[in-house]
């Protein structure tokens, strides 16, 4: 059972989203002490910001950006922040993704979790860093 995970903004949106999903579970988990969820402020931002700080998501689900801040702070609260994340090119073709691996291999984590089919999760493992989909997750829980 792994101690501590990151999970990436593409949980984390999906979590927001939609609660009761398997991210929602995932995210549940470790506010019930399941593992230690590891974040950086760069997850944290992208998650705000630039995806569920898009107008058109926002109209869709119907919700606002105090909704956003909520959520983001009871993350930033929750989790065991990581700063300075390592530089480097982890991920080929997702430079994106390269801050995410780092926040992990900053954190010391056995795993990331993460819905990033094409580049993540195509990955599998990154020095000794299992890469995950939520469902997987849980079922190591």
């Amino acid at each position: 059972m792994p101690s501590a995970a990151v999970l990436d903004s593409s949980v984390l949106i999906s979590a927001f989203l939609t609660p009761q999903g398997t991210s929602g579970q995932v995210l549940d988990a470790a506010e019930r002490g399941a593992y230690a969820l590891c974040l950086s402020p760069e997850i944290v931002a992208e998650t705000a910001g630039r995806l569920l700080g898009k107008p058109k998501l926002r109209a869709s689900y119907g919700y606002g950006a105090a909704n956003v801040e909520r959520f983001c702070d009871g993350l930033v609260g929750m989790a065991r922040m990581v700063a300075d994340p390592p530089a480097g090119r982890f991920v080929p073709g997702d430079p994106k993704g390269d801050m995410v691996v780092a926040t992990a291999l900053a954190a010391g984590t056995g795993c990331l979790v993460t819905g990033d089919r094409r580049h993540l999760l195509a990955l599998g493992e990154h020095e000794g860093v299992r890469i995950l989909g939520p469902r997987a997750f849980l079922d190591l829980l």
